[in-house]
């Protein structure tokens, strides 16, 4: 059971919204008041939904199931590869490419044009090639690392999405709702609740904010891999 503690997401300004103008009214429910034109987010709703976000992901994980992490903000992208790798998840941090779950069959593609030209490069380091060729498919394993490193291992769509950002990821949470597979999304005061299946009102500007739910989550699904690995 993850240990969720108010004073820590007060700590780590998880409370902290948009500019009240900013807001989307149906985030009404989530709000505990107004302070200098800047909304603040109710922390015991926050404590609860993460729990459950928690419970639901250890859950997932003690069954085999996979995670796909999903925050493509400069500041975070670090943060949200290590995370992702700590428990074994998959993770896009950089763009989100239109059709990467609804297009499944030609970005695996892509995937595999990847893995095979990291093998080449690992055999021969493309020493065996025209300086010209070997230039050209540098820059394109450079250009397939930065969209496609963190998923390379995976071989069919994620069972749930982790976003972090919900304005910025919409296209993904567009396309995972089309295709039904749940999502975990932090839901800061300007976003809608209604697009996720387990929303976390919270900061997704703050670094702490973000770390401190998403570290949790991915705690949670390591648990559940003991659980697995157990069985």
């Amino acid at each position: 059971m993850a240990k969720i503690e108010l004073a820590q997401l007060l700590e780590a300004g998880v409370h902290f919204g948009h500019k009240a103008q900013r807001w989307n009214p149906k985030m009404f429910p989530y709000i505990y008041a107004e302070r200098n034109g800047i909304h603040i987010l109710d922390l015991i709703q926050t404590t609860e939904f993460l729990k459950r976000a928690c419970d639901f992901s250890k859950k997932a994980s003690s069954k085999n199931q996979t995670f796909l992490f999903v925050g493509t903000k400069r500041h975070t992208a670090s943060l949200v590869a290590s995370e992702a790798q700590k428990c074994g998840a998959f993770y896009i941090n950089h763009r989100w490419l239109g059709g990467t779950l609804t297009n499944w069959v030609t970005i695996k593609e892509r995937i595999e044009r990847l893995n095979n030209l990291e093998e080449q490069e690992k055999l021969t380091s493309f020493k065996n090639l025209p300086k010209k060729e070997a230039s050209y498919l540098k820059k394109e394993l450079e250009k397939l690392k930065k969209y496609f490193n963190g998923v390379k291992g995976m071989k069919k769509l994620p069972d749930i999405l982790i976003i972090i950002d919900q304005k910025r990821e919409i296209i993904a949470i567009q396309e995972a709702i089309s295709l039904n597979i749940p999502i975990i999304s932090i839901i800061d005061t300007n976003c809608d609740p209604n697009l996720a299946t387990i929303p976390i009102p919270g900061n997704d500007d703050s670094i702490r904010s973000i770390k401190y739910i998403i570290k949790n989550i991915a705690d949670s699904i390591c648990l559940g891999q003991q659980s697995y690995l157990k069985n």
